[in-house]
């Protein structure tokens, strides 16, 4: 979280997806109470929402109008009963097609026609609403395109009833409580890790009585002799880097895991504005390009189209907290082409974007801008996993496996795996994280009851 126009700017995770007794992170948020009134109420904590934020919106078009609901219930419907049905392909042994992509397109060409008449100007727009769709599903699946997830194993991924809230103070108003817990010094800041040695003899300086099997060293220089590690690095840095950053380095069967997995780009775009242009009921501005089809391959011109892969600007809540801030949302090769620009550049673009959809060519412009970078970040490389075409959950629980794989190796779970990429139904997600790091913790618990039993 950080300072923006007068709130905060959620430069990662924004909402807790499925706030319900079964969500860990809802369940500390309400202990520590962080969250408004509205998250406490039963009757919010059993919508199940699949992972899409329910949001009063507004959808424009391309052409500079406002979209009526009516005209985009048809497509919508149809695509989530169609992305609904991909969970029947888990298990399955024949698969219609190796991505969720290629499935949705090859099922939308059978459909679409049924949808409408013979009225082309319908036809159009009804294809053009799925491929919004497409890119909204690119972003909650934090992919360049559907067509690099793969079908079988979608299904695994579980979405928790509750009808996603936002933290009042920011999401780190959680990770500060946590930490007001642990003895000061505990946690360490701007201590970036160069190389984790494993499988060694490490001894401290003038102490030849104690041995380490692992060695920590930062980039500073500094280092740190541990008998157990718990590695929650981002799946995007371990691509880049798994092969130096341990050593020995990783058994091939985690790096092929590694390599499989998918990891992609969402970034934010944060637009603050003197006066807000939408009505006070609205918090979801949509965006619809209506020349666009989702059977039809997208244009491959990152500079001059970049920004209509935008699925849109949700309007951050309360006004009096925050100001009048949208926050966009953009995913893939476009969200990572964004990085590259310059701050003026994203603002200019963000205005003319505005002004088309809006049919307000004098529309002022946002006062300022804001945007994450994850993609261009060295220590995470992009925002989270999915699981790839050539990937399976099994290449999740590969991952989370810890080092040495040997059960009798008299120095067992010296590298231990947390993260979202780690948690093979809740990847994605800061409940998945935060659970996976109580599994290697639960982990080294057994270890420790076990060796005081001997």
């Amino acid at each position: 979280s950080l300072p923006a126009a007068s709130g905060l700017a959620e430069m990662g995770a924004h909402w807790i997806h499925g706030p319900s007794p079964g969500n860990p992170v809802f369940h500390l948020a309400t202990c520590y109470g962080l969250l408004g009134p509205e998250a406490a109420r039963e009757e919010n904590q059993q919508v199940e929402a699949g992972g899409h934020p329910l949001l009063p919106s507004v959808t424009y078009g391309s052409s500079g109008r406002v979209l009526s609901p009516q005209a985009l219930s048809k497509a919508r419907d149809l695509f989530n009963t169609l992305l609904a049905s991909t969970r029947a392909f888990q298990g399955a042994k024949e698969l219609p097609a190796a991505s969720v992509g290629q499935y949705l397109r090859v099922e939308i060409a059978q459909r679409i026609p049924t949808l409408v008449g013979v009225e082309e100007e319908t036809w159009r727009l009804q294809l053009a609403v799925l491929a919004a769709c497409l890119k909204l599903e690119c972003c909650i699946s934090g992919t360049h395109s559907m067509d690099l997830v793969a079908l079988e194993p979608f299904g695994e991924y579980v979405s928790l009833p509750g009808l996603d809230c936002t933290f009042p103070g920011g999401y780190s108003s959680l990770t500060n409580r946590m930490l007001w817990a642990l003895p000061e010094g505990t946690v360490l800041l701007n201590k970036a890790v160069r190389t984790i040695w494993w499988r060694g003899s490490f001894h401290e300086e003038g102490d030849d009585t104690r041995d380490f099997p692992v060695r920590v060293e930062c980039e500073d220089g500094d280092a740190f002799l541990a008998d157990h590690v718990i590695i929650t690095v981002p799946l995007g840095f371990l691509k880049e880097h798994h092969q130096d950053f341990f050593q020995p380095p990783l058994p091939e069967r985690k790096a092929e895991a590694i390599r499989r997995l998918g990891f992609g780009t969402n970034n934010k775009i944060f637009l603050e504005f003197e006066q807000p242009f939408w009505e006070p009921q609205q918090q979801l501005l949509e965006v619809v390009w209506e020349e666009e089809s989702p059977l039809e391959e997208p244009s491959a011109d990152l500079e001059a189209n970049w920004f209509k892969k935008l699925i849109g600007f949700v309007v951050l809540q309360p006004p009096e907290q925050h100001g009048h801030v949208l926050c966009g949302f953009i995913a893939g090769k476009e969200s990572e082409y964004m990085e590259t620009l310059s701050d003026e550049e994203v603002l200019s673009t963000m205005t003319n974007l505005l002004r088309t959809v809006t049919g307000n060519p004098c529309l002022p412009a946002p006062r300022s801008a804001l945007r994450s970078r994850w993609h261009s970040a060295p220590y995470t490389r992009g925002s989270y996993s999915y699981v790839a075409v050539g990937s399976s959950g099994d290449d999740i629980d590969v991952l989370a496996q810890p080092l040495p794989e040997e059960l009798e190796d008299p120095r067992p779970l010296q590298l231990l795996f947390a993260g979202e990429a780690t948690h093979r139904t809740f990847y994605s997600t800061t409940h998945g994280a935060l659970l996976s790091g109580w599994r290697e913790a639960e982990r080294l618990n057994q270890l420790f009851d076990a060796l005081s039993c001997t």
